[in-house]
């Protein structure tokens, strides 16, 4: 006679092999018709997740022109001038998710004439909030960096129509 044992839970904890995104237990299922029907099963959160929250926060804030390096920047612009191209959310945010807490990495571009302390303070407050209250971890820190000014003219293409002969 041969037993059967339940399969072991996955710890989801550590980042998937096989390209699968990497993903977070937030909190620890239990099975069994004993218990609540909330608490059967374990709820995990994507780190792509917490980047696309945490990015739609920091662009809610006034005084962000936009966000990421310089190449990343670049890139995504082209993208977003394509028909059809979408922004991309999670562009210039870095996280660390653990089991019940994340860590929150953001690069800037702000505006010119706003100031460079305010408008992060102002961000990672949001951020903050956002992430805590939409995924439920806890937010350790949010380390902002401001890459760029954008000034109000680099936005505008230059003028080729101004030709110094007819």
């Amino acid at each position: 006679m041969t037993t059967q044992t339940a399969p072991a839970a996955r710890d989801l904890s550590t980042p998937q092999t096989g390209g699968s995104p990497r993903t977070t237990a937030v909190s620890g299922g239990t099975t069994g018709a004993d218990h609540p029907a909330a608490d059967r099963g374990r709820t995990s959160i994507a780190d792509v997740a917490v980047v696309k929250v945490a990015g739609i926060a920091a662009r809610e804030i006034p005084g962000v022109h936009d966000m990421g390096g310089g190449l990343s920047r670049t890139i995504g612009a082209m993208r977003d001038r394509v028909p059809g191209g979408r922004a991309n959310a999670g562009r210039g945010v870095k996280v660390e998710v653990g089991e019940r807490q994340t860590a929150i990495d953001l690069a800037l571009v702000v505006e010119y004439g706003v100031s460079v302390m305010e408008v992060p303070q102002d961000v990672r407050e949001n951020v903050v909030s956002a992430v805590e209250r939409i995924t439920g971890l806890e937010v350790v820190e949010v380390d902002i960096t401001v890459n760029d000014v954008h000034l109000p003219d680099e936005d505008e293409p230059a003028d080729t129509s101004g030709s110094r002969v007819e």
